[in-house]
């Protein structure tokens, strides 16, 4: 057995590193869930593990490329005062990608909702799905595994984290999806969330970085008030029914 592994520092790190690794992959999950609801019922939760299955192989592979990653924020060019990179232009495409895709799920929500109700309603390809979950994990794994490099020199300590994290986001995403759908007030709030990502995902890139703290606060205040209206609605639906 290695002898860094005796170090007690190590288990603190790859404890802390995994906590931070689930954290920052609960936007992941939201979208997962919003990507996967329109792929046909049958084949949903295989796309929902098997783009988290691939998404794993594309984080490892960043982790292993570490000199690649530190690259990343090398400055390529300038625009007004602005020094941009890889990264900014990666944060930028995916904060743009979340705004355009949670817009037109409002969209598709509120104005399409006769449509689909008549059975109109637009499905989502397997592969297509696919395509989307790998292509925003991308974008969302930049913030993970760049603070997992900066927590710790050991790949396998990385590797670790990473692998526990997304073992959780493939029990946590048939639930949260299940949720949603059920209550569909919440996929609208869900979207809200992706909004808010999205406009942090492009203040990152203009470096205007804001604190992830804000945005799970403003995340669970919300959440906690859609599930006491849930809870509020399914007492007076039992009240209204004992009337009857």
């Amino acid at each position: 057995m290695p002898e860094w592994l005796a170090d007690p520092n190590i288990w603190a790190s790859l404890l802390t590193l995994t906590f931070l690794e689930i954290v920052l992959g609960i936007d992941n999950i939201i979208f997962l869930s919003i990507i996967t609801e329109r792929v046909a019922e049958h084949r949903r939760l295989l796309a929902q593990r098997l783009g988290l299955a691939l998404a794993l192989f594309g984080r490892v592979g960043l982790l292993a490329g570490l000199v690649w990653l530190t690259k990343l924020t090398t400055p390529i060019f300038e625009v007004f005062d602005l020094v941009v990179s890889w990264r900014d232009i990666i944060l930028m495409g995916g904060g743009l990608f979340l705004l355009a895709k949670a817009t037109s799920e409002i969209h598709h929500s509120v104005e399409g909702g006769a449509g689909e109700a008549a059975g109109g309603g637009k499905a989502t390809s397997f592969a297509m799905a696919i395509a989307q979950i790998l292509a925003i994990d991308l974008v969302f794994s930049l913030d993970s595994v760049i603070t997992a490099v900066g927590m710790t020199d050991r790949l396998p300590i990385m590797v670790a984290a990473v692998v526990t994290a997304i073992a959780v986001m493939m029990f946590a995403a048939t639930p949260i999806s299940g949720f949603i759908r059920r209550h569909p007030t919440t996929k609208m709030l869900a979207l809200a969330f992706l909004l808010l990502i999205g406009v942090a995902l492009v203040a990152d890139a203009l470096h205007f970085h804001v604190p992830r703290g804000y945005l799970y606060f403003a995340i669970a205040f919300s959440l906690m008030v859609e599930l006491l209206n849930l809870a509020a609605s399914k007492r007076r639906g039992k009240a209204e029914e004992g009337a009857d």
